[in-house]
This record gives C-alpha cells, sequence and structure tokens, in this order.
C-alpha cells in the first residue's frame, strides 16, 4: 500500500471529515473510498466509450432481427 501526502482545502478537509465520522470510518478510508469511486467511474466511462466506438448499426439490427415478435409476460408490461 501506498503513502499519499495530500493538501486539501480546509473547507473540503472539514466536510470530509465530518462525513467520515457520520459513516463511522476513518478520514484516511473515507478518502480513499472516494478516490476509489472516482478511479471506477473513469474507468467504466473509458469501458463504455470503447464499446460504443465498436458498436455498429448493422450489428445492432443483425441482433434485432433474432428477437421473436411475441408479446411480452403481462408482469414485464409497465
Amino acid at each position: 500500500m501506498a503513502a499519499v501526502s495530500l493538501r486539501l482545502p480546509d473547507s473540503v478537509y472539514a466536510f470530509a471529515k465530518e462525513l467520515s465520522q457520520q459513516d463511522k470510518v476513518s478520514l484516511n478510508q473515507f478518502i480513499a473510498t472516494a478516490v476509489a469511486e472516482k478511479v471506477s467511474a473513469i474507468a467504466k466511462e473509458s469501458y463504455l466509450n470503447e464499446r460504443a466506438n465498436r458498436a455498429s448499426k448493422e450489428k445492432f439490427l443483425e441482433a434485432m432481427s433474432n428477437v421473436p415478435d411475441i408479446e411480452p409476460n403481462k408482469d414485464d408490461k409497465l
């Protein structure tokens, strides 16, 4: 595990400290979780962009042509 020195504005530090106390976790754990959530969001966005770039209307229409033309179950309707 790496140690990181971090400078935060006083207002951000105070709010993060308050939130970590409300969550009953250390400030260190709170910040680590926040960074992990941000990293995950960016990674997910990159993954979705990669998938979108590989998409094609032709492949979509081909896949949709395999869907049976039947009424959905009553529980599946809005």
